[in-house]
């Protein structure tokens, strides 16, 4: 496994030019949520049980950004019925109720950063949202799932121990070498031809947002190192990156 401290080597000379090499020639960009059911022969329509995706609070919200996230990851739940399904970076767990409205079997594991290690600064620079502790998940508490673990853990130490991964949403901090991490941890933990799906991920938007350029960064480093091959797939306008592992 490569360290951080060598992955932050790597990642310094690759700043200059060409970033996006391998992600230019795997991505494959597509109009809507059913060429995704069309390319894997899905049948089951997402169920799009979150609220805020009608929301538009930012600049970043048009096209129906929100909506087109949701799709992305409904789908996908939906149709390949995990029996244990992943998240990193609960947030307020509007996300991890979408995931347990089209998994409903599913045990869903989701892991966000303690707030005292947000506060002290070690957990990265581009966090969508530092919450206390008390608000993390409480979407989900407030409907009383039952299908859902919460666990408080910095992901650049914690070891992954919940058994195979069907499907994991990777959310968490958005900085390159945390993104890399996150991946590169859970790989060995997933399922054959199980999902993988990144947030803050639009390679037309790499060259505007800090915090998608740098998730991109960290897939495309992936890629890079061979721990990814294969086609990743991209619904347009929305901010998730879809990729299925090797069918081992």
């Amino acid at each position: 496994m490569t360290t951080l401290t060598t992955l932050k080597h790597k990642l310094s000379n690759r700043l200059f030019g060409g970033l996006f090499n391998k992600l230019d020639r795997n991505l494959i960009e597509l109009n809507t949520y059913r060429d995704l059911q069309n390319i894997f022969n899905w049948s089951e329509n997402p169920i799009l049980d979150r609220p805020d995706i009608y929301d538009f609070d930012y600049v970043e919200d048009v096209n129906d950004r929100r909506i087109r996230d949701a799709e992305s990851l409904a789908t996908v739940i939906r149709n390949i019925k995990p029996k244990i399904a992943l998240e990193i970076g609960t947030a307020n767990g509007m996300a991890t109720v979408l995931m347990a409205a089209n998994a409903p079997e599913a045990k869903i594991f989701t892991v966000n950063i303690p707030p005292e290690d947000i506060h002290s600064g070690k957990g990265g620079v581009l966090t969508t949202v530092a919450m206390e502790r008390d608000q993390i998940g409480i979407e989900f508490r407030r409907r009383n799932i039952s299908n859902i673990t919460q666990i408080y853990a910095n992901t650049e130490t914690w070891t992954p121990d919940i058994g195979t991964i069907d499907v994991a949403f990777i959310d968490g901090c958005h900085d390159t070498k945390f993104v890399y991490n996150d991946t590169n941890k859970i790989l060995s933990h997933m399922k054959p031809g199980g999902f993988i799906l990144w947030h803050d991920f639009n390679l037309d938007l790499a060259k505007k947002y800090d915090w998608i350029n740098s998730v991109c960064l960290g897939v495309e480093c992936l890629y890079r190192d061979k721990l990814l091959n294969g086609r990743i797939f991209h619904i347009r306008d929305s901010w998730v990156g879809i990729y299925q592992m090797p069918d081992k």
